[in-house]
């Protein structure tokens, strides 16, 4: 299992303390693979896409009208977090649905 995001982000550090084992990719260091984040955009489309972000408030507006992935791939911080990939199985964000299906499995 794999727990892309912020080692800076509290709702990721949550994630990675309450699940055993996981690989930790920090996105401002590291990115995310092109592949996983198409597969993340054709799973959870716009919602990826953080537009409550400082880094979202902060972009001018002719650079927020771009496709959500080259955003994403450009400023990483973007990126809704944090992405956890398991496999063939995705969930985005540490709610209690995703909670009660990673930590219940």
């Amino acid at each position: 299992m794999i727990l892309f995001g912020l080692k800076t982000c509290d709702t990721c550090r949550k994630a990675r303390n309450a699940l055993d084992q996981v690989d930790f990719v920090d996105v401002r260091e590291d990115g995310v693979p092109r592949d996983v984040l198409n597969a993340a955009y054709e799973r959870f489309g716009e919602k990826l896409l953080n537009t409550r972000s400082t880094t979202w408030r902060n972009l001018p507006d002719s650079e927020r009208s771009g496709a959500p992935l080259d955003l994403i791939v450009a400023h990483p911080t973007l990126m809704k977090r944090p992405l956890i990939v398991a496999e063939d199985d995705m969930w985005l964000g540490w709610d209690r649905s995703v909670q009660g299906a990673l930590l219940n499995a």
